[in-house]
């Protein structure tokens, strides 16, 4: 037989292109992660900001901030024992923020605010540094 048609890869050719591959990935996915991580804070701010505005306007229609108990619902969905209500204040629901835990809403806020709304970040516990931390709409 001829060995001189047989075309193809070692064994040892295909070890050395994965551990390449490899290498490059250990490089470029922490950047990439990275980016992901900030993409979902920035969002959640965005969101935050938002919500906010659908609250204030809320406000300027009832004369008042949702109870703790309305929640949030109240912006998309009408109550009927609110006075004055003129919604939808949001286009759809936004009751999840992108690590998928629902935003955190209290009325009357904390530390002299009206109300306090946030997102309670990666970890979906109050408290937390970086990734975990607490993205507020007064900070």
């Amino acid at each position: 037989m001829n060995q001189l048609g047989k075309k193809g890869f070692t064994l040892v050719e295909l070890l050395v292109v994965i551990i390449i591959i490899g290498l490059l990935a250990s490089i470029v996915a922490p950047k990439f992660f990275g980016k992901l991580d900030n993409a979902k804070i920035q969002t959640a701010r965005t969101q935050i900001e938002l919500i906010s505005t659908a609250l204030d306007t809320f406000r300027l229609d009832t004369d008042r901030f949702p109870t703790t108990e309305e929640g949030l619902k109240v912006l998309w969905t009408k109550d009927k024992n609110i006075k004055n209500w003129n919604g939808k204040y949001l286009p759809k629901p936004l009751k999840l923020d992108p690590w998928g835990t629902e935003y955190y809403y209290k009325f009357p806020g904390k530390d002299g605010n009206e109300y306090t709304l946030m997102s309670l970040g990666a970890d979906g516990k109050l408290g937390g540094e970086d990734q975990e931390q607490d993205i507020s709409i007064w900070n």
